[in-house]
This record gives C-alpha cells, sequence and structure tokens, in this order.
C-alpha cells in the first residue's frame, strides 16, 4: 500500500542516503513536535564507533537536548526501517507519541518482528506505530547499499 510521503520521511530518506554516502547502513530518522522538525540523524556507530549510534538513538538524544527533557511527549520519530529491540526500548523510555517507519525488518526490527518491544507486558509506553511509508523508497536504498557491498 503507497501511504502519502510526508516532509518528514523525505527528510529522514536525506539522512539515510548521507549516512550511506559515508559508508553507513543507510538509515534516517527524524522526530518532529507538531509541524516542527526537532532533529535528524543518520546512522553512525561506525564514523562514531559507537554501537549505539542508530539513527533512532541519534535522533532522540538531538531532540531531548533540544527541548530540554527526556520526555519526548507530543513528538512523533519518522525513521526508514523498522527499529530494531534497542531503538524501539529507547522510544518507549523516551514515551514518544507516535512511531512512523517505512521498511520492516524481518531480521533486525524489534517493533513487527522480534522482541516485539512495545507488545511486551513489561513495556510501560506504547505508541502508535505506522508502518509502510516510503517503504518502497527505503527498501531500495537498503537493497542498493548491501548489493554494492556483496
Amino acid at each position: 500500500m503507497a501511504l502519502f510521503l510526508s516532509l518528514p520521511m523525505r527528510r529522514a530518506l536525506e539522512a539515510a542516503r548521507e549516512a550511506a554516502s559515508m559508508g553507513e547502513v543507510p538509515v534516517g530518522a527524524v522526530v518532529v513536535r507538531g509541524t516542527e522538525i526537532i532533529a535528524i540523524a543518520g546512522n553512525a556507530p561506525r564514523r562514531l564507533n559507537d554501537p549505539t549510534a542508530h539513527a533512532e538513538m541519534l535522533a532522540i538524544r538531538a531532540a531531548a537536548a533540544t527541548l530540554g527533557t527526556d520526555r519526548l511527549t507530543g513528538c512523533t520519530l519518522y525513521v526508514t526501517l523498522e527499529p530494531c529491540a534497542m531503538c524501539a526500548g529507547a522510544i518507549a523510555l523516551a514515551r514518544l507519541d507516535r512511531l512512523v517507519y517505512a521498511a520492516s525488518d524481518p531480521k533486525g526490527g524489534g517493533v513487527a518482528h522480534g522482541a516485539r518491544v512495545f507488545d511486551q507486558p513489561t513495556c510501560h509506553h506504547r505508541p502508535e506505530v505506522i508502518d509502510g511509508v516510503g517503504e518502497d523508497e527505503a527498501a531500495a536504498l537498503l537493497r542498493e547499499f548491501f548489493a554494492a557491498r556483496r
């Protein structure tokens, strides 16, 4: 199903392309509050020598710093790939209202696949989840990136 590609998801895709140009897996994330973009980040674990430097984590950290709070209530996270379990945990802890992601990740995802973090009884906050927004473009970026490395 093709869904409207919003400005935040377009910006997340741009961040993913930028990450790929630096040799990172092409994942981008954007935090929005109302209509204002608060933070944009691309994957950077290799560049930063930090295994936790996923696009989502960097965007959440930047948004929290910008807003001066650890609670991102009223905010939406747009990301080009289904978040892993670590990032899903951070999304719950940040109390983001909504998660919008593009491509599913059957191998490493932690929302609709794998750990299904938000479905666990120990998860204290469950954001609204919308998937498939920009899926074709995000999946193509990932396929091209990995095909070039094989």
